[in-house]
């Protein structure tokens, strides 16, 4: 039986879906013996070779909208949106605890991230997995940039969205790939945008709470339709450009033995409320691709 290796790509709220790939792969026999991620998919693959998946699963099927909203704040003394204190939290509790280290797991595990001053892939292949998760998501913008080994590190969706590469250096002899980007560009979904402009409203009106001071002038609301798109709806839609177009060259040039796409692109960004649809997503485009899988895995 070769090396499976499983690359979960980055995707943000359509994350989700890895966690129905996960499940749905292990239901059929398939087993990965090396798990990659990228953003949200080292988030969910870290989970899983930390043995924390289920647990993972029960907190977002019953997350709500304003569960979400609690992680973003004000901080001026940071360089994101995001309350560090209660990322940390979650990440202990729900993806690896803090001694929980990548050389220990039973499965082959590695983050991607990037340097920020020098654009180069930085790959976590030993040390805390919540650390190599932290650094590997640090969404500019939104997450605070992480220091590690003398560098600042930011979202390692920014090189490689979805790690076939990575994978393959680990010694997978086959590659699955989870493409979280595929029809997020190039088709207008008004109902997802109207979804994604009350998420905006909803974030800033969090964080306009927490900062009311200053807030009013800085985040005015939006009545018209025809106003400039709102902040999260602008970063969410640039930051589905440039990932579309890395993933395409990506996969190109390193690319996979099967690639799996969930229909995830109607989900917003930020829409984490949203699992539910996502993990049925994961699950079914397992489903719709099970006699490739088994042929190329023997299983």
């Amino acid at each position: 039986m070769p090396r499976i290796g499983l690359a979960l790509g980055s995707g943000a709220s359509r994350g989700w879906s890895h966690i129905g790939v996960i499940k749905a792969l292990l239901a059929e026999g398939v087993e990965p013996h090396v798990v990659c991620g990228t953003s949200v998919g080292a988030m969910i693959g870290g989970s899983f070779v930390a043995g924390k998946l289920e647990k993972l699963e029960d907190w977002v099927l019953g997350s709500s909208r304003s569960d979400v909203l609690r992680f973003f704040e004000i901080n001026l003394t940071q360089s994101g949106f995001v309350d560090t204190d209660r990322l940390t939290w979650f990440l202990n509790s729900y993806v690896a605890s803090e001694n929980q280290r990548i050389e220990d797991m039973p499965i082959k595990y590695a983050a991607v991230s990037t340097d920020l001053d020098t654009g180069r892939e930085v790959w976590f292949t030993h040390g805390g997995v919540a650390d190599a998760v932290r650094a590997s998501m640090a969404m500019p913008g939104l997450f605070p940039a992480v220091q590690n080994d003398e560098r600042w590190l930011v979202d390692g969706g920014l090189v490689n969205p979805v790690p076939v590469s990575v994978c393959h250096a680990l010694g997978a002899e086959v590659v699955i790939a989870v493409n979280l980007n595929a029809g997020i560009v190039g088709k207008r979904n008004d109902a997802s945008q109207e979804a994604t402009s009350l998420q905006d409203k909803g974030i800033l009106s969090n964080i306009k709470q927490q900062a009311k001071e200053y807030s009013d002038s800085i985040f005015p609301s939006r009545d018209k339709k025809n106003e400039a798109p709102g902040l999260f709806h602008a970063i969410g839609n640039s930051i589905n450009i440039f990932q579309d177009r890395i993933t395409r060259s990506r996969l190109a040039g390193d690319p996979a033995d099967v690639v799996l796409s969930p229909k995830v692109s109607h989900i917003g960004m930020l829409e984490f409320h949203r699992a539910a649809e996502a993990i049925e997503a994961g699950e079914l485009c397992v489903r719709r691709t099970l006699a490739e899988i088994h042929a190329l895995t023997g299983e």
